[in-house]
């Protein structure tokens, strides 16, 4: 069972940890950054990613920094979670561990989540008139585009996020078996 204490530390942990990743995304896949949802992420990362930035330089349009920054991020999230939960920390090998696991997990939520408002959104409001709409929609398109050519013609129906979720399910249970059941 989660104690208070623990839930407290993970969500505001991963809520931010959400925040850094979206900034990955966001340069990755290169979306408006001057939309109000992109320049809310730039705002909240900038004080850590821009002196990082100075030490840490991307590499081939990868920003390497605000991985380093989410890795980090994520290694002291479970850093206080087994030192105030457990009153103990495990061995650093497995902090490592964890952490790597949980940024790929993190990663693989974030894109699923951003998928799945895109769905909902397009059955409600077709269309990209809201700006936060547009950026999501600048996320998510590298990744169904590919899809959607793969798919043969549907009759105007769009398999390619059923195809992207259910394809994100698998390599979330994927991660778990390969990083975390080795360790128990």
């Amino acid at each position: 069972m989660q104690s208070p204490f623990q839930f407290l530390i993970i969500t505001i942990f991963d809520l931010y940890l959400m925040v850094i990743l979206l900034r990955f995304f966001l340069q990755l896949f290169r979306a408006d950054f001057y939309n109000p949802l992109s320049q809310f992420v730039v705002r909240a990362t900038n004080p850590v990613l821009k002196p990082l930035r100075q030490i840490i330089p991307g590499l081939g349009g990868i920003d390497i920094s605000s991985l380093v920054f989410a890795f980090v991020v994520s290694l002291l999230k479970f850093f206080l979670v087994f030192a105030v939960v457990n009153s103990g920390v495990p061995a650093f090998y497995k902090l490592l561990i964890l952490s790597i696991s949980d940024l790929l997990t993190q990663s693989v939520n974030l894109l699923f989540w951003l998928i799945l408002i895109r769905v909902l959104m397009s059955w409600i409001n077709p269309g990209l008139n809201n700006p936060i709409m547009a950026v999501i929609y600048q996320l998510t398109e590298p990744l169904m585009a590919p899809v959607r050519r793969m798919l043969p013609p549907m009759g105007g129906l769009d398999l390619s996020p059923i195809i992207l979720l259910l394809g994100m399910r698998f390599l979330l249970m994927a991660i778990e078996s390969w990083f975390l059941v080795p360790l128990l």
